[in-house]
């Protein structure tokens, strides 16, 4: 499939620059999360819209189209590739965030592989954070986008994860919205109310947010 095409056409109402700053003030929310790593892992960056956000001295990207050629991820060390066909050194990362990637595999077995994977390059006390869709609360949706493969949960993400060797620290069922075309108008001030107050979640969220350690 041509992703590029794909999602040109998704967020082709979207502004992109409404869209970084509310990205913005997510990134900064996921980074602390994280415990403010040093040296951290975006292993399906997109368009960068949360490694290029974030103060950590080394980010590193992995993303199978090259927006770094569009100037989108100065600063950033990037490799044009599928996070599932690249070699990562071991124990090298004290922090990873995966947003919006999992569902996108195309089974059980690579679910597990990916997060094999993750465990390998993190550093012992390293954490993940896990972002997505909560298949439970966006039924109707959910396979309106054509790269999803399959149906994940809170529940389910906590399983795979635990199964792998990470210790489960917190899962949100509902953190935020499902996608940029909510009733919520793009905003640095309303995304910072709304991530400060977690009861807002519980009414609009409907993608897991999970943070595990090794």
């Amino acid at each position: 499939m041509n992703y590029k095409r794909l999602y040109e056409y998704r967020f082709k109402s979207i502004d992109q620059k409404k869209r970084q700053i509310v990205w913005n003030e997510i990134a900064k929310y996921v980074y602390n999360q994280l415990g403010r790593p040093a040296c951290i892992l975006d292993p399906a960056s997109g368009r960068g819209e949360f490694i290029s956000a974030i103060p950590a001295k080394e980010r590193w990207a992995v993303d199978e189209i090259a927006y770094y050629r569009e100037g989108l991820l100065n600063g950033v060390i990037f490799i044009e590739s599928n996070i599932l066909n690249i070699d990562l050194k071991n124990e090298y990362f004290d922090g990873i965030f995966v947003s919006n990637f999992l569902e996108h595999l195309l089974n059980q077995e690579q679910v597990v592989m990916f997060l094999e994977k993750m465990y390998r390059a993190l550093r012992k006390g390293g954490r993940i954070i896990i972002l997505g869709p909560n298949f439970k609360y966006c039924v109707s949706e959910y396979f309106d986008c054509a790269d999803h493969i399959l149906a994940l949960t809170d529940i389910s993400v906590a399983e795979y994860l635990y199964a792998v060797g990470f210790n489960i620290k917190r899962v949100i069922p509902r953190f935020i919205p499902y996608s940029f075309r909510g009733i919520l108008p793009p905003s640095q001030f309303l995304t910072r109310w709304y991530l400060r107050f977690p009861f807002l979640w519980r009414l609009l969220g409907k993608q897991f947010l999970l943070i595990a350690e090794r």
